[in-house]
């Protein structure tokens, strides 16, 4: 007999036929509709089980529903293990953000605190690829725990934070060593022994040995007094009573050494998934992320696939309390485990310490759910009256703005951001560096960047705007026009946003491009306050891309021309002086030291350097 949902299947899709084909191994399948676009990636320890559970019975979810009904071919990638394929699924949600999965999006890597590999190491904020000998602790959920951590370990062992730039040109010590955060290696005010101590000591606080230390300093103040070395019983009693008051001020009551606690709050539309790190009994912080998918999704689902993307690229803690408990779970701490090389428990606290950690997480996570979706309000009510103001045919959806900066005239930047109704879409902000023109000339840097910018909407390369904001006056929006008409793009919604005659906040001018008077908001209308958002994020960026490309000009131009220098040796140079100002006053026989720098090429520097 067959199956009334078989029946309704496309023709060019033959689900029956598939599934008899399908091998009963473990993988990952991918759904992909008509036009190759991928709907959606998932695992399965039986290929052939999972996936027919899609086909020969009706799952009663629309969005499962809606999703089976689009299917044009599955792809699919057999997997040795039951490991590799929930691996591979999370990896590849990551990269190909398929339509049908939840996606969980951070905008940035999570932050380290690094300790440089250095005769006097250096310990400071990090965010990037691990690389070298340096060792990195962490990660941790935020970038003001990372620096928060770094103040009290200065506090406690007077750790140098300065780059080895200044550290190698210091001839007296600097203010952090006035207010007793450098022991002042620079000069020579500790030794190098006894800097290696506190830097060990630091290592231990940061690996979770905040007891064991506290008693060796506890023995080193004792053995220091007993030697009548007062000063240095001095100095370990600071120590001792600044460590005591950290672990006071952060402990955990119940005290779990190492562990995350992950929460979820859920909306029809939207949810919030909080992620609190605790680690040697202390609340590292937390961090909220809001993924994104379909309506109605369930507090399980979202954890199964938070789990396997978030742990794929951090190590995860010995640990890990949850708020609900996903269909998966064995096979997820089995697949973490495995990655992480040590056993990882997953599971819901039932009483205890515990328990109040994870409900403090839940607190955490609705109350950010609240402010997300107040905020997501805030915003629509924005977009709605900038529709009905600028008379646009429907609600818009993307706006760009752009704004140009420069130092009179020299090294211009074009900004380009982007905004959208959740708020600054910064992965598709872009940067125009202006050449070509009279230097200071505003309206050929603003024809210049539009143009650039629309001659890919109009080949289809970027999506295309729905309004369009330019920072500026008359002149501005004339160029910009002229722009949009060199890249066949009119038809483009466009408006110029001038400070108004006061240049007060709240006074600013909209003028239109068919509008002979200038259209002009109350100071607290929505949709000028969304107006003045994205003119002033616009203004921001373009700012920094300017200084950024000045400074980095005016860095390198002296020894641009110097003949055997290339970009290696030149970061070398300035990565051994600490800048270009240095590098000048060097000698030969200094010069020569850098590593790469030949004798006869430190002379071709000298002799450039002095004209």
């Amino acid at each position: 007999m067959t199956d009334p949902k078989s029946a309704e299947r496309p023709a060019d899709f033959d689900a029956r036929g598939f599934l008899q084909q399908l091998t009963t191994q473990p993988g990952v399948y991918r759904m992909l509709g008509a036009a190759g676009d991928l709907l959606y990636v998932g695992k399965a320890r039986n290929l052939k089980k999972r996936v027919s559970q899609y086909f020969l019975r009706a799952s009663g979810d629309p969005r499962i529903e809606s999703m089976v009904s689009q299917i044009r071919h599955i792809d699919i990638t057999v997997t040795h293990t039951e490991d590799e394929a929930l691996i591979l699924e999370a990896t590849l949600i990551k990269e190909l953000q398929p339509r049908y999965n939840i996606l969980y999006r951070d905008d940035k890597s999570y932050p380290y605190l690094r300790i440089s590999a250095h005769a006097y190491p250096r310990i400071s904020y990090y965010r990037g690829e691990k690389r070298g000998n340096d060792q990195y602790f962490g990660p941790f959920p935020s970038a003001g725990a990372v620096r928060e951590t770094l103040v009290t370990l200065q506090k406690l062992f007077q750790l140098r934070p300065c780059r080895d730039s200044f550290f190698a040109h210091r001839e007296r010590p600097c203010l952090q060593h006035q207010i007793k955060r450098c022991s002042a290696p620079c000069v020579q005010l500790i030794g190098t022994d006894e800097y290696a101590r506190d830097v060990n000591d630091a290592k231990r606080l940061l690996g979770g040995q905040a007891d064991q230390l506290a008693a060796e300093l506890a023995a080193q103040m004792d053995a220091a007094a007993n030697a009548l070395e007062f000063e240095r019983a001095a100095k370990v009693r600071d120590q001792i009573a600044a460590l005591k008051r950290v672990r006071e001020s952060r402990n955990m009551t119940g005290g779990a050494a190492d562990l995350d606690v992950i929460a979820v709050a859920l909306h029809p539309a939207h949810s919030c998934l909080v992620v609190m790190s605790v680690r040697d009994g202390m609340n590292l912080g937390h961090r909220s992320h809001f993924p994104r998918h379909p309506p109605h999704a369930e507090a399980a689902a979202l954890l199964e696939s938070f789990l396997s993307q978030h742990y794929l690229t951090l190590p995860p803690p010995p640990e890990i309390l949850l708020s609900d408990a996903p269909a998966e779970l064995k096979w997820i701490a089995d697949a973490l485990s495995q990655q992480a090389g040590r056993r990882i428990s997953l599971g819901r606290p039932q009483r205890g310490a515990k328990l109040r950690l994870l409900q403090m997480a839940q607190n955490t996570a609705a109350q950010a759910l609240s402010a997300h979706l107040a905020d997501a309000a805030s915003m629509d009510a924005r977009f709605l009256e900038l529709q009905q103001v600028m008379d646009l045919e429907a609600l818009p959806r993307r706006i760009e703005c752009f704004d140009i900066s420069h130092t009179g005239g020299e090294r211009a930047v074009a900004s380009c951001v982007v905004f959208n109704d959740k708020g600054p879409a910064k992965a598709s902000y872009r940067k125009f560096n202006i050449d070509g023109i009279t230097p200071g000339d505003d309206y050929a840097a603003i024809k210049q960047a539009v143009t650039r910018r629309f001659m890919r909407v109009k080949s289809g390369e970027v999506q295309r705007p729905d309004l369009l904001l330019i920072d500026g006056g008359k002149g501005q929006l004339s160029a910009a026009l002229e722009g949009l008409e060199e890249a066949d793009c009119l038809d483009v919604r466009i408006a110029a946003v001038a400070k108004g005659p006061t240049r007060r906040a709240g006074m600013e001018e909209i003028i239109l491009p068919k509008r002979s008077l200038p259209l002009r908001l109350p100071p607290d209308s929505p949709a000028l306050n969304l107006i003045q958002r994205v003119r002033d994020e616009a203004h921001r960026f373009a700012i920094t891309g300017h200084r950024a490309r000045r400074d980095k000009a005016r860095l390198t131009s002296d020894l641009d021309q110097i003949e055997g220098l290339g970009p290696a040796r030149k970061r070398a140079l300035l990565a051994a002086f600490g800048g270009l100002a240095a590098v000048r006053r060097a000698s030969v026989d200094q010069l020569a030291q850098v590593n790469g720098v030949s004798r006869t090429l430190a002379e071709r520097i000298y002799a450039a350097s002095r004209g």
